[in-house]
């Protein structure tokens, strides 16, 4: 046992990178997308809408639906659905079979997120346990570094849909895989949803959920469209684009390890406003100074490591609200990330069909200074109760 749970948290890693890859790569792929549905790019921005808005509210229902069950079913459930998902993507025609397959796969990656973040803590032993959480998320964080990019490759050398082709084979696999290997677990107590409603009534913890909220609106809303973004403010060949997408996938995974770095020395609040208000700052340059690659690729650059300083960050503030209540703030934090992504997706989507497609990066810095705004409210009330506990 000792030896061979690392081999089953390797495993789970493994199939985070794919399923994380089916999540992300139609961001790298966008513009062959539309032009294979006939459709404008913003259109087809829509898929990602949908599929962030079937994560958010499909996942915790399913979840709950199957609490009872072995987690190693939810797991193989998971996978079918990613595997159905791929194969309606790759097989089926036409643009309204796309939006019914990103729906599928929305689901399916969220219960599979959830699942293997809560097996994760049970198959290795205690004191192992953190670590193996956060070796499970590098799965998902490589998807951005490895799948996205190679994503790009594939579909300019060969059809776009066989990155879909190869994501349900590989799926496929994951699913004999995960039988043979995953212990059988027992199933959790459900919580109900009223209870996890219930938190939100606490001012402290739903103005921390709108800061994740409109934080990740200005996210989804600019990384949706950063291919088109880039091909406008700074056109590129098809390797030039796959680099820079590698370079951002990489300063990804250095704005991660920097905000868990940051909020250790200077606090999660003191780190929210330094990474948002550089966020803001690279947004608004990258509508005014970008142009030449080097130039595009450095702000580029700032701009992930600002975004992804807030993720731990954001997570470790909303879990110092409601240490008693960790698993569900920090479900609720996930519910409101990914309905984010679909409303900056969808408001992105509407912007760069009636704008230029580089004011969506003016619209997305306003919604980050907005989520600064509830972050400055949310500690003024903090002052205001500490001042009248003292009095």
């Amino acid at each position: 046992m000792n030896k061979s749970w690392k081999l089953k948290i390797y495993l789970l890693t493994l199939i985070s990178l794919i399923a994380g890859t089916s999540q992300n790569v139609f961001v790298g792929i966008l513009d062959k997308v539309a032009d294979y549905a006939g459709v404008t790019e913003s259109a087809a921005g829509q898929l990602i809408t949908l599929f962030a808005f079937a994560n958010a509210i499909g996942t915790p229902i399913i979840i709950l639906a199957t609490a009872k069950l072995d987690q190693r079913k939810q797991l193989l459930m998971a996978l079918c659905f990613i595997v159905i998902g791929s194969v309606m993507t790759a097989a089926l025609p036409g643009f309204g079979f796309l939006m019914v397959s990103r729906i599928v796969l929305g689901i399916g990656t969220g219960v599979f997120v959830v699942t293997a973040y809560s097996l994760a803590t049970k198959i290795a032993p205690p004191g192992h346990q953190a670590s193996a959480i956060a070796t499970v998320t590098m799965g998902f964080s490589a998807s951005l570094v490895l799948g996205v990019p190679i994503g790009r490759i594939i579909a300019a050398s060969f059809d776009w849909k066989v990155i879909f082709w190869g994501i349900g084979l590989l799926c496929l696999l994951a699913i004999f895989a995960v039988a043979k290997m995953i212990p059988t677990t027992k199933g959790e107590t459900p919580v109900p949803l009223g209870k996890q409603l219930a938190l939100l009534k606490n001012p402290k913890i739903a103005m921390a959920l709108s800061v994740t909220f409109f934080l990740f609106i200005g996210y989804s809303m600019f990384y949706t469209y950063i291919t088109p973004f880039l091909n406008d403010v700074s056109p590129m060949s098809e390797q030039a684009v796959s680099l820079t997408l590698l370079v951002f996938g990489i300063a990804t995974l250095i704005g991660s390890k920097l905000g868990g770095f940051m909020t250790d020395r200077l606090g999660s609040t003191r780190s929210l406003f330094f990474g948002m208000s550089v966020n803001v700052f690279a947004l608004i340059l990258l509508s005014t100074i970008a142009g030449p690659h080097i130039m595009t690729l450095v702000l580029l650059m700032v701009w992930a490591i600002a975004s992804w300083t807030s993720g731990p960050t954001l997570q470790f503030n909303v879990v110092s609200l409601a240490p008693g209540a960790s698993g569900i703030v920090l479900s609720l934090n996930s519910s409101f990330l990914q309905l984010g992504n679909a409303t900056g997706a969808g408001i992105g989507g509407l912007v760069t069909s009636g704008f230029s497609i580089q004011s969506i990066s003016w619209i997305a810095a306003a919604s980050v200074v907005i989520a600064i705004s509830f972050l400055a409210i949310s500690l003024g009330q903090l002052r205001s109760k500490t001042k009248v506990t003292s009095n």
